[in-house]
């Protein structure tokens, strides 16, 4: 059994706790978060604690799972495995390229396990959407954002995330790992532009932002994201990869508004266009919804370490797509194209 120490208990490090309190292959030694909160049933019976380097020395955990806010990742990563614990980490790995590159090159020197929080890749309905792209065959036209209409709480959420954190940086890497697993073709230059729609953000920041990549093979990429009560729910969710043979395209997502995280993940349908030849429609029903897809995430953590999997690829494309979206936010910032 693995024993698990989760720290950060926002909406994702609920659901990770939550997934590894009902798998066997885990028990969870200890949470950790930086106030006091509301715990679910399942959760109460588990140690609490507000400091995370005190917990890992204390607990001695196998796996730390860090679901804390960005800034804090890389740090509280390799601490982990200087404690000999393996790493589940929530996207985005870090918030600098060489801050990544310093947990991967700890996991290899600890020999620990390095997952990272792209949860689409456990995503059967994206595995066939980036399945089917891959077979059109390149070079790729990418099409992809994902803008959230937030208020209340739930922007309170966002103005705290970009006290770090743009939203093309935070979101953006799921989907720059989309573009990678399908051209597999390194990207080589990232342009982008972002605009500050609030007063209530920090004067260097910006709620919405857009960056176009362009990749050795010729495939081109455009990805948008937006946060805050400004932001429209006229196409918010657009999930489009376009090839000389054909497209492939998410047609049947936009169900719950651009707040509704089960919708952020939800595929539906897919669409299929040869260039030649008649659309195809796949219907996709019954999708993991996010407790589900947390599930699997951590059933897969779990495969890692018992299984001593192969990770490297999985590191190097957290690298790779961390890369280009902090490339799009120094594109931004500069106004200048960013060379990779």
């Amino acid at each position: 059994m693995i024993r698990v120490l989760v720290a950060g208990l926002g909406n994702m490090g609920m659901s990770h706790a939550l997934a590894y309190h009902h798998d066997p292959a885990f028990q969870i030694v200890g949470l950790v978060n930086r106030s006091n909160l509301e715990l679910p049933d399942e959760l109460r019976e588990y140690p609490f604690s507000d400091d995370f380097m005190a917990a890992l020395s204390d607990l001695k955990p196998d796996l730390a799972a860090i679901c804390t806010y960005s800034d804090s990742h890389a740090d509280y990563a390799i601490a982990a495995m200087q404690f000999g614990a393996h790493v589940f980490v929530e996207k985005p790995l870090a918030t600098t390229v060489a801050d990544a590159e310093r947990v991967v090159a700890a996991a290899r020197k600890y020999n620990r396990k390095l997952v990272v929080g792209y949860i689409l890749r456990h995503h059967p309905s994206w595995m066939r959407l980036i399945s089917e792209a891959r077979d059109l065959g390149g070079p790729y036209v990418f099409r992809l954002n994902l803008n959230q209409q937030s208020s209340g709480t739930e922007w309170d959420t966002h103005k705290q995330l970009m006290r770090t954190t743009s939203p093309i940086v935070d979101c953006g890497v799921h989907y720059v790992d989309v573009m990678c697993q399908i051209t597999d073709a390194p990207p080589v230059q990232v342009r982008g532009m972002g605009v500050r729609l609030s007063h209530e953000i920090a004067d260097d920041m910006y709620n919405y932002g857009h960056f176009q990549v362009l990749f050795s093979d010729g495939s081109v990429g455009w990805y948008e994201a937006a946060w805050g009560p400004m932001v429209s729910e006229t196409a918010y969710f657009v999930k489009d990869v376009i090839s000389p043979k054909g497209a492939v395209s998410i047609v049947a997502a936009e169900t719950g508004g651009s707040s509704d995280i089960d919708g952020h993940t939800k595929v539906g349908t897919l669409r299929v266009h040869p260039s030649a030849g008649d659309d195809r429609l796949i219907d996709l029903p019954n999708e993991p919804g996010h407790q589900a897809l947390c599930d699997r995430e951590q059933a897969f953590v779990a495969r890692a370490i018992i299984e001593n999997l192969d990770l490297d690829r999985h590191m190097n494309d957290a690298v790779r797509s961390l890369a280009v979206c902090l490339a799009a936010d120094e594109s931004i910032r500069s106004g200048q194209p960013i060379d990779l």
